[in-house]
């Protein structure tokens, strides 16, 4: 691995993120070859072990077009779904839409999200409610049996849900860690149109992403370091908004 290193460390074709950080994030390491989709041929280096080696040099590229159109929306002040639920991109994912005030889903994508999301915006709508008046003290009109029936359905609609609560229409645009575990969210977006931007290894279909990011999207220093430069990409973008008014 260590010539390979040599080799990576005099690749930067000038990218926000260098090479040789996405290499010291793991970023090239792909899975077996038998688990790769031909979608993904293209971004592949080498293999070595059998375990693909991803061409970092192309990643960058594909990272600046996701950047550049992120930071774009930022100067629109456009809306974008975080989503991740695998235990590596949970906690990552949550920071990272909470850092931009953006909505996120970190436990379970909820079918219909995006495709039916009328029905969405009322369980949204009902979980608000409730913590409203939970904080105003607006459930104690309710008996005590009412209260422990409604405490357990928001314990369950807060759970997939809470990183959604402000969200009044569909985003704008996803950002996705691992485009093939989260199949049913790339699948609706396409349907409605929804821009997705996507961090995807040598395993994932690409050709249904707007802006594939082809790289190691298991491991969590190269989920941090993608997820960064999207976050950093939007508040650029912001830099254009025309200053808000004080009242």
């Amino acid at each position: 691995m260590q010539s390979l290193k040599v080799k990576v460390e005099n690749r930067n074709i000038g990218a926000s993120v260098s090479v040789e950080k996405m290499f010291e994030a793991g970023v090239h390491y792909g899975y077996e070859k038998s688990r790769r989709h031909p979608s993904t041929s293209s971004y592949i280096y080498a293999t070595k072990n059998n375990g693909d080696i991803i061409d970092l040099e192309k990643t960058s590229v594909q990272l600046e077009h996701a950047m550049e159109f992120v930071k774009n929306l930022g100067a629109q002040n456009k809306v974008i779904l975080f989503v991740g639920t695998k235990p590596e991109a949970r906690d990552t994912i949550k920071n990272a839409a909470l850092s931009l005030n953006m909505p996120y889903v970190d436990v379970r994508w909820i079918g219909g999200t995006l495709s039916n999301f009328t029905e969405i915006k009322k369980r949204i709508a009902e979980l608000e409610k409730y913590n409203k008046e939970s904080v105003e003290g607006g459930l104690e009109k309710y008996t005590k049996k009412e209260r422990v029936v409604m405490a357990k359905k928001m314990e369950k609609l807060s759970k997939y849900y809470s990183g959604l609560i402000g969200l009044k229409k569909a985003p704008d645009a996803l950002f996705i860690i691992d485009s093939k575990a989260e199949h049913i969210a790339a699948t609706e977006a396409k349907k409605s149109g929804v821009s997705t931007v996507a961090l995807v290894n040598s395993d994932s279909n690409i050709k249904g992403i707007d802006y594939p990011i082809v790289g190691n999207d298991s491991g969590i220093p190269s989920i941090k370091l993608f997820t960064t430069s999207i976050v950093g990409a939007y508040k650029t973008g912001t830099m254009s908004l025309p200053a808000t008014k004080e009242k």
